[in-house]
């Protein structure tokens, strides 16, 4: 527990030993002063990913909150924001359902669709992807729809040095995985996915710790190797971000908020959503990014598309 100038008191409680804490006595519609800031930073950069309940917040202030650490980012690379707060980014049931669920009008021999359910870092098929995420549950169901988060510098950590010797200078490519749904003004639909190269193992801008920098949504292939050893190399990779012991589970209420690192974490969506009968919405606001750089001083470089401003 920590006290402020002003005497406003945080606490700030683990949900596990390895990654999320619940940060509490503090109230998102009121000022933050200085020191509050930098204690909310300094956790976020313990634990990785923060948990807020019962914060009844507007969007606007829900904005405000994530301008206190940094600037701002639009919704989304490609998939529409709010019509009236361009930096806002909705997620609902309804249109998940649409674009993720079984419809029975849909052609017999229709290409697979995206599920959407899989773990992932948010943006990375952009060369600066977001550098953290806030989102809040606006409309949360009286079950399901919780969300995980793994720790990605303890994920590489846990691995032998000989692995850690091979990856460290390796790149990987991302690419955006296609969408049905609305597009923001001026995307061109027609264009190839966007696409980036990554170090496998970023360095975290911060703390400086080594995190892994792949994830099963958006990571295609690592530069340099055959199908063979791509599918071997990301299946261990993959599999190692997944562990349930590098994990925290957070199961939404109404007015609660996560916010995470997105250097440190991936996450892994609702797996229910989609087949769910409740309505669901949660809003996201993203921290614009710098461009990740590999233990070898590898950085980032954008392949096709635009970079996320």
């Amino acid at each position: 527990m920590t006290t402020n100038a002003i005497g406003q008191r945080i606490d700030i409680a683990p949900a596990t030993s390895v990654v999320g804490a619940f940060i509490s006595r503090v109230d998102l519609r009121e000022p933050l002063d200085a020191e509050t800031v930098t204690e909310i930073a300094k956790a976020l950069n313990r634990w990785k990913v923060l948990f807020f309940r019962d914060q009844r917040i507007t969007a606007e202030q829900h904005l405000a909150f994530g301008r206190y650490f940094g600037e701002l980012t639009p919704a989304h690379p490609i998939e529409r924001g709010d019509d009236n707060l361009p930096e806002l980014y909705v997620v609902e049931s309804k249109a998940a359902r649409e674009q993720y669920g079984h419809s029975k009008d849909r052609p017999r021999y229709a290409p697979p669709r995206h599920t959407g359910a899989d773990w992932h870092t948010d943006i990375t098929f952009v060369a600066n992807p977001a550098r953290a995420s806030i989102l809040r549950g606006a409309l949360v169901p009286p079950y399901g729809g919780d969300t995980l988060w793994t720790n990605l510098v303890l994920a590489y950590e846990d691995l032998s040095d000989p692995i850690r010797d091979l990856i460290d200078n390796l790149q990987a490519v991302h690419r955006w995985h296609g969408f049905d749904g609305e597009t923001r003004e001026g995307y061109d639909r027609g264009q190839p996915p966007p696409t980036a190269v990554h170090p496998v193992v970023r360095v975290h801008p911060v703390t400086g710790e080594r995190a892994l920098f792949v994830n099963p949504v958006f990571t295609r292939y690592i530069v340099g190797l055959n199908d063979r050893e791509n599918r071997q190399i990301l299946d261990l990779l993959f599999g190692q971000i997944t562990r349930p012991e590098f994990t925290v589970r957070f199961r939404w209420e109404n007015d609660s908020l996560a916010f995470w690192d997105n250097c440190a974490t991936a996450h892994l969506g609702p797996v229910d959503l989609a087949l769910s009968d409740f309505d669901r919405r949660v809003e996201r606001v993203t921290l614009a990014g710098d461009i990740p750089v590999g233990p070898d001083g590898f950085r980032s470089e954008q392949l096709r598309g635009e970079m996320f401003s």
